[in-house]
């Protein structure tokens, strides 16, 4: 099997870990309220992310462009990030946490439109109470989709609809964990004829039934927010 061809990770849970980044400073309380991410987005300036994509593994498949939102909930105890676990009956990324998006329409108005629209049909999110504050450079994911992160602040409250053929759950994500490296665990996939290495975020939350579950983010949703990371930290 080429280097180019990798196996599909069926169960990230049983990679091993090579270690996490609590070496690195959590962003600070203060850039992390609504009025410091609009100051931030205004203000963008020089800076790399620390991840573009694991583009090209699967690249038999044809390039597509797709946005997602990365919603910024207001709660009065800070902003939290809300995320969707998949539906475990589809073709691509089932059961995985992602961000509601999805492919761009041509009758989308532009890539905030796409994420704004996916949305609204992935969760039920009323566009109306949702503030488009910026993006993130696009992340090319391992099918091949080109994916621009599109961040906005969300004023609750709100009624989630779901899509139950695509999202099995909604949840929320306090924002300051997810932007704190101690939780950023590194794991190394070893296949024969090479590694994959990919970031996961563990979120002890609860399920909709109140009982305690683990949230495991790791992939392309990871990638994208350890590079909201960087930029915030920047």
């Amino acid at each position: 099997m080429s280097q180019m061809n990798p196996p599909r990770i069926l169960d990230p849970h049983q990679v091993p870990v090579s270690g996490t980044d609590a070496h690195l400073p959590a962003v600070p309380a203060s850039r992390l309220s609504a009025p410091a991410l609009r100051e931030r987005f205004t203000n963008i300036g020089a800076w790399q992310p620390e991840h573009a994509g694991d583009g090209g593994i699967r690249a038999h498949r044809l390039q597509a462009h797709a946005a997602v939102l990365v919603p910024l909930v207001q709660r009065d105890d800070g902003l939290h990030v809300l995320l969707t676990r998949r539906t475990e009956h589809l073709r691509d990324h089932a059961g995985q946490i992602s961000f509601p998006g999805g492919r761009v329409e041509a009758h989308d108005d532009d890539l905030a439109g796409t994420a704004l629209r996916e949305a609204h049909e992935e969760v039920g999110l009323p566009p109306g109470q949702v503030s488009v504050i910026g993006q993130m450079p696009a992340y090319t994911t391992v099918t091949n989709f080109v994916v621009t992160p599109v961040v906005a602040l969300v004023k609750p409250p709100f009624d989630l609809v779901l899509d139950t053929f695509e999202v099995a759950e909604a949840f929320e994500v306090p924002l300051p964990f997810l932007m704190n490296p101690a939780h950023h665990r590194r794991h190394v996939f070893t296949y024969e004829g090479g590694q994959r290495q990919f970031l996961s975020m563990p979120w002890l939350g609860r399920g909709p039934d109140g009982a305690p579950r683990e949230y495991f983010i790791w992939g392309a949703t990871a990638a994208m927010l350890r590079n909201l990371y960087r930029f915030l930290a920047h």
